[in-house]
């Protein structure tokens, strides 16, 4: 099993999931072109994907994703409540799941919980191959005890670190977008996800990653030392996903 990201932050986000020949995208907030481009830097083709999930319909999650979908034929999992409001045209192919509930996706083992973010059905993911467990959290503006039982025992976790609140305060945003990306249906700034990170069981953890951090609210050695300060290890062992690098495959043993 293993895991990569196309890219990550305000600009576009796209996270894949491997196990055996199955091959998941986790939003697609890029065009159909770019996302194919950086499948490519990744070696792999759209042919290669066997689904792509989604998370909520703010554009840098799905921007993508119905183009990419009716060109390449790849099936979209997306809640009701996502698929009822996204304005990206029509689907390839959709097919509903339910925040509380699990289901497979050929050898993968999919697990959604729900996330408290602006947004109408927002969930994010875990991901199982039987052996190895790895989590996803972005887009929540604060840590629910449900978000925090579903990432107990993970051996990856991909976790966002979106804001400083001092830059965030002092930083260009309008004061109505400052108070969204620091509100309750936001964003986790450093501290929060430093907060979220102590409360899991993270004795198994072989990849730690910072993602979705903002370009302007935000420096990665930040991120990397609050985490680091929970871990107890170097920051420099904390790995950051960028907005135009992504992350490179990080296999899971």
């Amino acid at each position: 099993m293993r895991f990569a990201s196309l890219g990550s932050g305000s600009r576009g986000n796209g996270t894949l999931v491997e196990a055996g020949a199955t091959r998941l995208l986790v939003d697609c907030g890029f065009s159909c072109r770019e996302t194919e481009r950086r499948l490519a830097r990744l070696a792999l083709q759209p042919a290669d994907l066997s689904a792509i999930l989604v998370t909520h319909e703010h554009s840098d999650h799905i921007a993508g994703v119905a183009r990419f979908s009716r060109r390449h034929g790849t099936p979209v999992w997306m809640t009701a409540g996502t698929e009822a409001v996204h304005k990206g045209g029509e689907l390839g192919e959709w097919r509903c799941f339910h925040a509380h509930e699990s289901f497979v996706i050929d050898g993968l083992e999919v697990h959604p919980y729900p996330v408290p973010h602006d947004a109408r059905e927002p969930c994010q993911f875990v991901f199982t191959d039987g052996d190895r467990r790895l989590g996803l959290l972005t887009d929540a503006g604060s840590v629910s005890a449900h978000m925090v039982d579903a990432l107990q025992g993970l051996d990856a976790l991909f976790l966002e670190c979106n804001h400083d609140p001092a830059m965030l305060a002092a930083g260009p945003y309008p004061p109505v977008l400052k108070q969204r990306v620091a509100g309750r249906f936001g964003h986790l700034s450093n501290a929060q996800a430093a907060e979220l990170l102590a409360r899991i069981d993270s004795s198994a953890l072989q990849h730690l990653v910072a993602g979705h951090l903002s370009e302007k609210n935000n420096h990665p050695e930040l991120a990397q030392a609050a985490l680091a300060r929970v871990l107890g290890c170097a920051p420099t062992d904390i790995v950051v996903a960028g907005q135009d690098e992504g992350l490179d495959w990080k296999m899971l043993n």
